[in-house]
């Protein structure tokens, strides 16, 4: 009877516990991790939301900014078509290009992308270039051009500072001497010059009667697009206008031109230099100051350099 009440109250402990053990702590089943969102780090706001992807917000600040990068692009291009510059337009950017680099973004990290040693290396790049992009900006923005400095210099290079004389030029340009002494007597024989030209002239000038415009004398090697030969007849002190040259010889050809008509140089005024010798003073001023600066930041460094590892 003992062994029968014994054997019954280890069944009613067994069903007891049984019944009962999921509601003590240490037989609890563990519950399932929920599923993390694909998001980034929670960013501060700064600016008018007007999207959110996750925890990340686009911000119309944010939103504007880019469009005025993409719309200077199209205007230097010069492609109206790329522009972003109506409602529909910045909506449909909105939602195919920014939210889409959220979307991309996030997932990037999810995948520890940015943790990757060449990812590293270029975000620091980028870093160090932005860097020293702003340093520059901060010590150029502290550059000026004082009105004394800007009329000290006008006065000065005033001589200099005269616009170009300017000759409007006809020619004609033949194949051979013998060619361009033919052409020379016909015109001395009557023959209007712009015919001669339209008629025998091997220049692409010859459609427009030989008229080349009015130009000016290169003041550097870099402007010349014509032989010295060339400038040395148009420009010639003893050209007269309606006067005509002897013939000269350019490597691409017999030349003979006429002087149709000319203008002085006209000196600008202080008012109308103002600004391109303010410019000019101001870039000199600010590579005189950034060469001191550098140099500066050199002599208190220091600096050493391995050349035979160099290779």
């Amino acid at each position: 009877m003992r062994c029968l009440k014994i054997l019954g109250l280890v069944f009613l402990s067994a069903a007891f516990f049984m019944a009962g053990c999921e509601n003590l702590p240490f037989f609890k089943k563990p519950a399932k991790a929920p599923v993390q969102p694909v998001v980034s780090e929670v960013e501060e706001v700064k600016g008018t939301v007007i999207a959110r992807v996750n925890n990340m917000v686009v911000t119309l600040e944010e939103l504007n900014e880019q469009i005025t990068s993409i719309n200077k692009l199209a205007d230097e291009q010069k492609r109206p078509q790329d522009k972003i510059d109506t409602r529909d337009k910045k909506i449909n950017f909105l939602r195919n290009e920014l939210i889409r680099q959220k979307l991309l973004y996030q997932e990037a990290l999810r995948r520890s992308l940015d943790k990757k040693e060449t990812v590293r290396r270029a975000i620091e790049n980028v870093k160090i270039s932005l860097l020293i992009s702003e340093l520059i900006n901060d010590e150029l923005g502290r550059i000026d051009v004082s009105s004394s400095e800007i009329e000290e210099y006008y006065n000065r290079y005033k001589s200099q500072l005269r616009e170009p004389e300017q000759r409007n030029i006809r020619e004609i340009r033949l194949a051979t001497e013998e060619e361009a002494r033919q052409v020379l007597r016909n015109y001395y024989d009557g023959m209007d010059f712009a015919t001669l030209a339209r008629q025998y002239s091997q220049a692409d000038s010859a459609k427009n009667g030989g008229d080349l415009g009015f130009i000016s004398l290169p003041r550097e090697e870099k402007e010349m697009i014509r032989c010295d030969k060339f400038y040395e007849a148009a420009f010639s002190p003893v050209l007269e206008v309606g006067a005509v040259s002897s013939i000269f010889r350019c490597p691409d050809g017999w030349y003979i031109i006429k002087l149709e008509a000319k203008k002085e140089g006209k000196q600008k005024t202080l008012n109308e230099m103002w600004d391109d010798i303010k410019n000019g003073l101001k870039f000199i001023k600010q590579q005189q100051h950034m060469e001191k600066f550098i140099s500066d930041l050199t002599t208190q460094a220091k600096i050493s350099v391995d050349e035979s590892k160099i290779y």
